[in-house]
């Protein structure tokens, strides 16, 4: 474990962190486990967030198996947490590395001794290549490979390794929706301004991301991908041709469509003998009861996920939102205490999945998120006729019960949390992982 770590453990749990209630005496991050809170049980302040540690786990093995059944592997993408103790801890389970979108991210990982990084975007211009330059010459242990699009994006990358003081791996980006070269010409162009400075960059590889060219039409969809994967495997043949002996990689894979990513590049890599196929999936760990809910089910549907007898209907949400009903001032209306602060709303709205009262869970059923303000949810409350043949409470949803909830979109939820709770099986808290969003 890394000094950071070790430190990051000892640090202080007070009252100013949502979820800790009000008075408690201070406590160190790695004795949180001690309070046996459950936010069931209205132990903690609401609202708070959590992270179902056995549903985790199960997702990273089920992820993990599918990667070695495939050839492929994993540098999960940290933004989604963006907590070092989770980065660490699955690259410590067998993941290749880590990803990250910026360069507050790479301070993060590279602080907390995740040393192999893919940096998967674009940095912006000179000053922002000094800055990477400065951050890797204070870790000479860093192993990071970045994006390029175009020349002026190498320009930026050989500023970085000038101020490093060694040679950057440079991924050319492909690309099409987002960033990345979108033509023959363009990569070209990106190849000769890495060949230009020998001394400071080395062509690592091919990157791209399929998610920018997904639309609502699943065909349609799986041709622009189809399309992207062909670019990206011919830019290779271009990488491969400069650099015939250096191992190099093939990047891309989200968490909706990384298995027509392992269809058109797993056999390239193969092909090639000296390459590897990095997914940087980093939601799928936490799954959802919202996009990726749905995107894992169109999965399923195509059946994309080969892994044995596992399916994706196998991954489990993981996140839970715990508010408590502030008010009911209409009998067909439930104001909780969350909003648009607390959670994602981004790709669907937080879904209510069990009521909680005295100890006893109680079906949800018929409630539903409607919008949110900054603070407050409004959850419409089915009528007493609709609920006729039904084992529900939902119409007697009171002030004081606690509701828990499922999100859609973990990485703009957890984003708004600096802290996430680890909940065991018991559903008490057990651990406390800090986030570093800046």
């Amino acid at each position: 474990m890394s000094l950071f770590l070790d430190a990051l453990l000892d640090s202080p749990l007070d009252d100013s962190i949502r979820g800790v209630p009000p008075g408690a005496a201070p406590l160190r991050l790695r004795d949180v486990g001690a309070r046996g809170w459950r936010p069931a049980a209205g132990d903690m302040a609401l609202p708070v967030l959590t992270l179902d540690e056995d549903a985790f786990a199960a997702n990273r093995d089920l992820i993990f198996a599918y990667a070695r059944r495939h050839g492929v592997a994993l540098a999960p993408h940290a933004k989604t947490p963006m907590a070092p103790q989770i980065a660490s801890a699955l690259v410590e389970a067998g993941a290749w590395g880590a990803t990250v979108a910026n360069l507050q991210q790479a301070a993060v990982l590279l602080r907390a001794g995740v040393t192999r990084l893919i940096l998967a975007n674009e940095i912006g211009g000179r000053a922002s290549g000094e800055r990477l330059g400065a951050l890797l010459a204070a870790h000479p242990d860093a192993d990071l490979r970045a994006f390029a699009d175009s020349p002026a994006a190498v320009e930026t990358l050989a500023a970085a390794a000038r101020a490093a003081g060694r040679r950057l791996p440079v991924l050319v980006e492909v690309g099409a929706g987002r960033a990345g070269a979108r033509d023959r010409a363009a990569v070209d162009a990106i190849l000769a301004a890495v060949v230009r400075h020998p001394g400071l960059l080395v062509l690592d590889g091919v990157a791209t991301y399929e998610g920018a060219v997904a639309t609502a039409d699943p065909a349609e969809t799986a041709a622009n991908i189809a399309a992207l994967m062909r670019r990206t495997a011919e830019a290779f043949a271009l990488v491969r041709a400069l650099a015939p002996e250096r191992p190099l990689l093939l990047t891309a894979g989200g968490s909706a469509f990384f298995d027509m990513v392992v269809t058109g590049l797993a056999p390239v890599a193969a092909t090639d003998g000296n390459a590897t196929l990095v997914l940087r999936s980093g939601a799928i760990f936490f799954h959802d009861h919202g996009v990726y809910e749905r995107a894992l089910g169109a999965l399923d549907a195509r059946q994309g996920f080969a892994c044995g007898g596992a399916t994706a209907a196998d991954f489990r949400p993981a996140l839970r939102l715990w508010a408590e009903v502030l008010t009911r001032p209409e009998p067909e209306l439930a104001i909780c205490g969350f909003g648009m602060r607390d959670a994602s709303f981004d790709q669907g709205l937080p879904r209510p999945l069990r009521v909680h009262r005295d100890g006893a869970a109680l079906s949800a059923e018929g409630l539903r998120v409607t919008r949110l303000n900054d603070q407050h949810a409004f959850v419409a409350v089915p009528a007493r006729h609709d609920l006729a043949g039904h084992d529900l409470a939902a119409h007697d949803l009171a002030v004081g019960d606690i509701v828990e909830f499922g999100i859609s979109h973990p990485c703009t939820c957890i984003d708004r949390w600096r802290v996430l709770f680890g909940l065991g099986a018991d559903g008490r808290v057990r651990s406390a992982y800090r986030t570093f969003f800046g």
